[in-house]
Order: structure tokens, then C-alpha cells, then sequence
């Protein structure tokens, strides 16, 4: 998945090269790096869908997590590939190792705001398309969302409480589908 994003940053630098490129020749060439990158990263979606297939857990999981509005293949694939841990933690757990804890900044009689730090960015990116769509169409992060609103908070503020709700869901939904599969009889 790291690959997958290093060569989507790739492409896009590229694409944003060709319409500016002032002789022929240089967008020949930009355009041939473009479609080598385009075969790559069709090629590595491929190896990664098929080695996420390869794993029963990863299928449950992905047939579980998709019935949450907003959550669609990608952001499931970056889930699961940036919080292999999903499922086995706390709600402060999943939270904090998602970097979306608020963290005080307090000293003494003193009282800042709070902040979220740390964590691993990648699913943080992974979470705030979905979580934009989920804040439009899912009810209850949607009221969620609206009551941030209408107490005053910012759009990121509540874009990013709304995220930390979505991942403790997700989370939620993948700790159940552990305990029902650790419940399942064994077959013979």
C-alpha cells in the first residue's frame, strides 16, 4: 500500500507536467512515463488485491467493514494495511494509534486546546474520504457531524471527531467478527 501511494504521487507529478511541457518531444516523454506508470500501478493493485484474497480473515473482514457507508475497497484495503491491529484494541487504542486522541496541552492552572498528534498518517488518509462521505450519508455520523456543527466547531475539528467515531466503529465491527469467528465450531 505504501508502494500504491508513492506511485500515485508519481503519476499525479507527471500529469501535472504534461500540459505545461512546451515542445512535442518532452510530452512524448512524460506522456510514455505516465503509461508505464498507469501499467505499474494497475499491476500492483492487482498483486494486492490478490494477496489480500489470499487471507480468509481479510475477506470476513472486508465483507464486514463494507456495509458501513463511506467505507468502500481502498479505504478498507488502507485499514487494514496501516492497522493490522483493528479488532483487538480499545476504542482510546484505536484512536490514539490513528493519531485522531485529542491530547491536552496543559500545564499547571493552564488549560490549551487539544490536539491530535502521532499516529499513523497513512490511515488517517485513508479514513477522510470516507469519513466525508459517511458525515453526508450515514445517519448516525451525520448527526454526529451536524451536532459538532451546531455547537460551534470547525469543519476539521468535527471532520476529524467524526473519524476517530468511523475507525472506533470499524473497530467495533471487526472486534465482533473476531469474537463470533473465535466462537465458530471447528470443522472437521
Amino acid at each position: 500500500m505504501t508502494r500504491r501511494r508513492q506511485l500515485l504521487g508519481i503519476l499525479l507529478m507527471e500529469k501535472n507536467r504534461l500540459d505545461p511541457a512546451p515542445f512535442p518531444r518532452v510530452r512524448q516523454s512524460i506522456q510514455r512515463n505516465i503509461d508505464s506508470l498507469e501499467a505499474q500501478l494497475a499491476d500492483l493493485n492487482r498483486d494486492i488485491d490478490d494477496f489480500f484474497r489470499q487471507n480468509s480473515w481479510w475477506v470476513d473482514l472486508e465483507k464486514a467493514l463494507s456495509t458501513q457507508t463511506g467505507v468502500g475497497h481502498l479505504t478498507l484495503l488502507g485499514v487494514v494495511a496501516y492497522l493490522p491491529e483493528l479488532g483487538r484494541l480499545n476504542r482510546k487504542e484505536v484512536a490514539s494509534l490513528g493519531g485522531l486522541a485529542p491530547f491536552n496541552r496543559d500545564s499547571g492552572q493552564w488549560r490549551g486546546q487539544r490536539h491530535i498528534e502521532g499516529g499513523r498518517n497513512p490511515l488517517r488518509q485513508a479514513l477522510y474520504m470516507a469519513t466525508l462521505s459517511a458525515s453526508r450519508f450515514d445517519h448516525v455520523i451525520s448527526a454526529f457531524y451536524q451536532r459538532l456543527l451546531q455547537k460551534g466547531k470547525p469543519f476539521k475539528v468535527a471532520i476529524v471527531a467524526c473519524m476517530r467515531k468511523l475507525l472506533t466503529i470499524l473497530n467495533a465491527m471487526a472486534k465482533k467478527l473476531l469474537l463470533r469467528r473465535s466462537l465458530a465450531p471447528l470443522t472437521p
